[in-house]
Formats: C-alpha cells, structure tokens, sequence
C-alpha cells in the first residue's frame, strides 16, 4: 500500500472527554437544535441564514465574526435565526491546496491532523461559550462528525460528496438538519435521491461498528447552482427553479420538504457581490408563491469581514483564503434589508 501510516488517531469519545462540553453549553445547544427543527418541521415561520466564511481559516477572526453576527441576531430575533458557519474542512476540486482547520489549524503550518481535530473542536466550543451560537460544518469525512457531534447544530453535504454513499448513511443516523447540495452537474435526481437514502433508516459500517440508524427526517436541499461541460457556471436559484423543486418535492412524498438557497458557489458564479441580489430575488419569489414559501427555510451566505479573498501569504485579518465572501459591512446591511422584508 502507498500509504505512510503516520499516528493512530484518537477515538472521538477520548477527545471530548479532554475537552468536554458542561452542562451549560449542552442545554444552549439543545434549545438552539429545538428551534431550528420546528423551523424545518414548519410549527415556526422564523427564517434561516446559514452565513461565514468559505472556510474558517484563524480562531480569532472567526470568532469576532460570529461575534458580531450575535449583536445583528439580537436585532432581528423576531423573524431570523443565524446558524454561523464554522466550515473546517474545505474541499479541493484537484485535492490541491488549503484543505481546512481539520488539516492545518497553521494555514502557515505544515498539515496537523491531531492538532486540527483538537482547534476544530475548540473553535466550535468556544463560539457556543462566548456566542450562545451552535454553528454548521460541512461533513466533508463522515467518520469525523463524531469529533464535534455534540456541539453542531447543522449539517450540509457538499457537491462533491452528496452522491457518496457513506454520506448519505451517516447523515441517516444524525438528529440534526443536514443539507444536500446538488452535485456539481445540477442534477437534481441525485440531490433527491441523497434526500431519500438519508430519510430512511439504513445499517452499515462506521467507525469500525456496525449501526444501525433510523433515519432523519430533517435531511433537506440545498440549490447551488451548477457548471457544465466547459466549466460555465449556471444558477438554480430562480423562480423556476424553486417551483420545480417544490413540485419535485410533492411527487417524492419526502418528509418535511425544504430547501437552503446557497447565494454563491455556481449560483453567483462566485461573484460574491451578486449575493446581495440573489438574496432578495428568492425572497421576491417566495412573496409570489405560497408553495415556494413554504420550501424555502432559508439561505447560505458565505461572509467575513472583509470583502473578497487573499492568497494566504498576504495575512490580512478577516479575510477569506479560500473562495470570495461578502464583507461585513455589506453583510450586517443584508441581514438588516432580509429582516425588513420577511
């Protein structure tokens, strides 16, 4: 095998015990996971913003972040609830570059797995204890969502993994929102598909065990657009687009339909700006249709403080070293302009 077997890892169990969650930040999370279920099960009409950066590349700027998305939440309260993301595994269309936290809590650092595990773990901890905030990851690797199991409270599938069987059965086993994106190709079927092997009840490997899971019923969409055969970024994010999923979703007979509009990736065609716009033409469309509206939960943003992105050699604080986010500025101003028009 061409593999240099590095360190054992360890178990999940072994590292919360060294770095364990109290009771306190246990019932925050709770309440926090009972609210955004009743949002996705339809018993609240409050509305989701899934919003950060591209990836959570230093502790300390993630956190002022978050930080300033609680003063924002404590504004608009009535009407929309922020799940901050606290992405730390990013993936790599060629496997190349900065591949997240997990990988290099250092992005100046040579790869660190067990380092990465730990700063994952206490970068999710320590936005619950000073933010009240339970925050989403992307489940890039399924066998290390138990690493952080105990203090997420959403969960998105990516592109590229969403046609993953491993992925699909492990999500069937988890109590929280998880979010299916389309696969690069748009096509829909597959994202549907991904929905319904995550709604049923599956057994299978993980870990080294076999489980069994009972499914969960809070596994949703989430439109990201799509690319072509030569590269060409389209959106699936208009009118139609949210129609057709609404009535795909009505053929399927899927538990709790609902949806997460991704505002960037193929759908701004990573024009970040454009997400200001995209952000308000899907509100527009929800206003012209009680089926859209009633799909729709929420949206993606991908947001730092500072507009744009960086090569991670320039060191500026706050701003992306991945893809291109809204600033902040910009990003308190949209939060604002949504809650004003929900």
């Amino acid at each position: 095998m061409n593999m240099n077997f590095i360190r054992k890892l360890p178990i999940p169990k072994d590292i919360k015990a060294e770095y364990p969650v109290t009771p306190e930040l246990a019932a925050i999370k709770a309440s926090r996971d009972t609210e955004i279920r009743k949002i996705f099960t339809g018993e609240s009409d409050k509305f989701i913003l899934v919003i950060g950066p591209c990836s959570a590349d230093s502790e300390d700027s993630v956190i002022d972040y978050i930080s300033r998305l609680r003063t924002v939440q404590d504004k608009v309260a009535d009407k929309i609830l922020i799940i901050p993301r606290i992405y730390t595994g990013k993936p790599r269309t060629t496997g190349d570059g900065y591949k997240g936290m997990v990988h290099q809590p250092d992005p100046h650092a040579d790869s660190d797995t067990l380092k990465g595990i730990i700063a994952v773990r206490d970068l999710h901890m320590r936005a619950l204890r000073e933010t009240g905030f339970s925050c989403a990851d992307e489940m890039l690797y399924p066998e290390n969502h138990r690493y952080l199991d105990d203090v997420l409270s959403y969960v998105a599938i990516g592109a590229r993994s969403v046609e993953d069987q491993h992925h699909r059965l492990t999500a069937s086993g988890l109590n929280i929102p998880v979010g299916m994106k389309n696969p690069t190709s748009g096509d829909i079927s597959v994202m549907m598909n991904s929905i319904t092997a995550a709604q049923h009840a599956h057994t299978f490997i993980y870990r080294g065990w076999e489980v069994q899971s009972s499914g969960n019923p809070l596994a949703h969409a989430i439109l990201r657009g799509y690319v072509d055969e030569r590269g060409n970024s389209f959106p699936n994010y208009h009118y139609e687009d949210l129609q057709r999923l609404a009535d795909t979703y009505a053929e399927k007979k899927l538990e709790n339909p609902a949806l997460i509009v991704d505002t960037n990736h193929a759908n701004s065609g990573k024009k970040y700006l454009e997400q200001i716009r995209i952000s308000k033409e899907i509100l527009h469309s929800c206003r012209h249709s009680n089926d859209i509206k009633k799909l729709v939960k929420g949206l993606m943003i991908e947001s730092y403080i500072e507009d744009g992105c960086q090569k991670i050699e320039e060191g500026t604080y706050g701003k992306s070293i991945t893809d291109p986010c809204l600033g902040w500025e910009k990003t308190e101003r949209l939060i604002l302009d949504l809650a004003e028009l929900l």
